[in-house]
């Protein structure tokens, strides 16, 4: 099983924005530090403001702030969100299913557990536990103060 790239920039863009809690942040800092894609981080910041987990603020000073707590947000919530497909068998799609053995397989069953437990031990977790007392990351993240 393997996360999109807007489910793992989402991420990223949260956990700096936690990090930043202080300021404002840009797409155009927040892809400058990951080295990454600024279209795609728009597209991934566009989706998390609808869905108010991020903040915008426009104009000459304007950013993105997290909307919410950081301890509120979920990190099974967001993979939920920003991967459009969790079917990781031929056989979870349904109508588009055409496995031959589909009536008498046992293996859905088995993958539908393993993908819950999955996402049960990321819905433990909050993008304030990848943040908090961390250090490293701070130092890597963290804005220098204007």
């Amino acid at each position: 099983m393997r996360l999109n790239l807007q489910t793992d920039y989402a991420l990223r863009l949260l956990m700096h924005l936690a990090v930043n809690e202080a300021h404002l942040c840009t797409i155009a800092e927040i892809a400058e530090r990951y080295d990454i894609s600024k279209n795609h981080l728009m597209k991934v910041a566009h989706t998390l403001g609808k869905e108010g987990v991020i903040a915008t603020v426009r104009g000459r000073s304007g950013g993105l702030h997290l909307a919410q707590p950081a301890s509120e947000i979920v990190i099974g919530d967001i993979v939920r969100l920003m991967e459009a497909d969790l079917a990781i068998v031929e056989c979870f799609q349904g109508g588009a299913n055409q496995c031959a053995i589909t009536p008498a397989c046992r293996l859905k069953g088995v993958f539908g557990e393993a993908v819950n437990a999955f996402l049960s031990v990321l819905d433990k977790y909050t993008i304030d536990h990848l943040v908090r007392r961390n250090a490293k990351l701070h130092t890597l993240l963290q804005i220098e103060a204007a």
